[in-house]
C-alpha cells in the first residue's frame, strides 16, 4: 500500500494509488475521549476535514468512543456539537458510544433504562457500600433509587487530591464539578436535573454501550485486511465469555453496578483470546493512552487532561490526527 501524503500546499490527505471510487475502502474515523473540551473537539474536527478528501470525509463512518463530559469546562457545548452533527453532515453516519462518565451522568439524570429483571437501582449500591463515605455519594433529591454510578458521579469526594493523576479532584470521583458548572449550577446540586435540556437527556439515553460492524478495512503487516470491528469504551474483559458480554452490552443491562467494559483497566486492555483467532479490530478510548498494536486500538491520548491532545484514528490507514496538528507535510506509511 503506497504512503499517505499530507501536502502543505493542498492540505489534503491523498491516497497515492489508482484505485477507483468503487474499490476504495470506506473511511472509518474513531474519535477518542473529549471530556468537555469544546475547542479541542472543534480543532480536531477541522483537522480531520482538512486532511481527508471531501469525498471520503462527507461519507465517512464516525465512531465517537465515549466520555464527552467531565473534567473540561464545556460539556454542554460538546453535547450541542455532537447532537448537531447528523443534520450538518447528513451523508456521514455517526455512532456515539457511552463512556463510563456518560453513563454516570445519565444515571444521575434518570436517563438510563430500568433494570431488566425488575430490581431497584438501589440494589446496585450494596457491593460498594464500604466506599460511600470516602467517595461522598450523592444524597439529595432523587437519590433513594438512583444507580450507584449516578450517586458516585454527583457526590463530593472527601479526599481532595487524586494521587494517580497528581491533581485535585473536580468535585467527585468522576471530576463532575465542571459538568455541573457548564449548565450553570453548583456541583452536587439536584437543580442539574432541570438545567439539562431534554435533547441532551435524549442523547445520553440513546448512547450505545457497544458497536459492531463488518467489513472494516485496516492496513496490517500483510497489507489491507477486511475485518469485523467492535467498538466499546474500555474494551472487552479477558477470561469472560465474549458472547455474554456483547449480549448484556447491547441490552444496556443496568442491574450491573460497575460495567467493566466501560470502566475497567487491565481487565479490558487486550483483545480476548477467543477473538484473536479471527481478524477482529477492537477499538476503545478510556485508558488515557494512545496504543495501536495490531488490531487493538486504544485512542485516548487526552485522558481529560488540559495539557494533552484529543486524538482520532483514521481507517484504513491508521493515521493519527490530533487537535494540535499543524499544517505541515506528513508522510504516513
Amino acid at each position: 500500500m503506497p504512503p499517505f501524503i499530507f501536502h502543505r500546499e493542498t492540505h489534503t490527505l491523498q491516497i497515492m494509488s489508482d484505485a477507483s471510487p468503487a474499490t476504495k475502502s470506506k473511511v472509518v474515523i474513531c474519535i477518542g475521549d473529549i471530556h468537555g473540551y469544546i475547542t479541542k473537539l472543534q480543532n480536531l474536527w477541522s483537522n480531520l476535514q482538512t486532511l481527508i478528501p471531501p469525498s471520503d470525509f462527507h461519507y465517512a463512518r464516525i465512531i465517537f468512543l465515549g466520555d464527552y463530559c467531565d473534567r473540561g469546562p464545556h460539556t454542554r457545548e460538546v453535547l450541542d456539537f455532537l447532537i448537531d452533527l447528523p443534520s450538518k453532515y447528513p451523508n456521514q453516519s455517526h455512532v456515539f458510544l457511552a463512556g463510563n462518565h456518560d453513563f454516570a451522568f445519565a444515571a444521575f439524570l434518570g436517563a438510563i433504562p430500568p433494570p431488566p429483571d425488575g430490581s431497584k437501582f438501589s440494589d446496585t449500591w450494596e457491593e460498594y457500600k464500604p466506599s460511600e463515605q470516602r467517595e461522598g455519594w450523592y444524597k439529595d433529591h432523587g437519590y433513594e433509587n438512583m444507580h450507584l454510578q449516578g450517586r458516585r458521579w454527583a457526590g463530593k469526594i472527601a479526599v481532595k487530591f487524586n494521587t494517580a493523576k497528581g491533581i485535585d479532584y473536580k468535585g467527585s470521583i468522576y471530576d463532575a464539578g465542571s459538568t455541573f458548572e457548564s449548565y450553570g449550577v453548583p456541583h452536587g446540586s439536584p437543580d442539574l436535573m432541570k438545567a439539562v435540556p431534554d435533547k441532551h437527556k435524549k442523547f445520553l439515553a440513546d448512547l450505545v454501550w457497544i458497536h459492531e460492524e463488518d467489513n472494516v478495512s485496516i492496513e496490517t503487516d500483510k497489507g489491507l485486511q477486511s475485518c469485523k470491528l467492535i467498538a466499546v469504551h474500555g474494551g472487552l474483559e479477558k477470561g469472560k465469555d465474549v458472547k455474554h458480554q456483547i449480549k448484556y452490552l447491547k441490552a444496556k443491562d443496568t442491574t450491573i453496578p460497575k460495567v467493566e467494559p466501560l470502566s475497567g483497566r487491565k481487565s479490558v486492555w487486550d483483545i480476548p483470546e477467543e477473538l484473536s483467532k479471527s481478524p477482529i479490530i477492537v477499538v476503545s478510548g478510556h485508558h488515557g493512552k494512545l496504543h495501536v498494536d495490531g488490531l487493538r486500538l486504544i485512542i485516548d491520548e487526552g485522558g481529560g487532561m488540559e495539557q494533552n491532545p484529543v486524538a482520532a484514528i483514521v481507517l484504513p490507514s491508521k493515521t493519527i490526527v490530533r487537535d494540535t496538528d499543524k499544517s505541515e507535510e506528513i508522510i504516513v506509511s
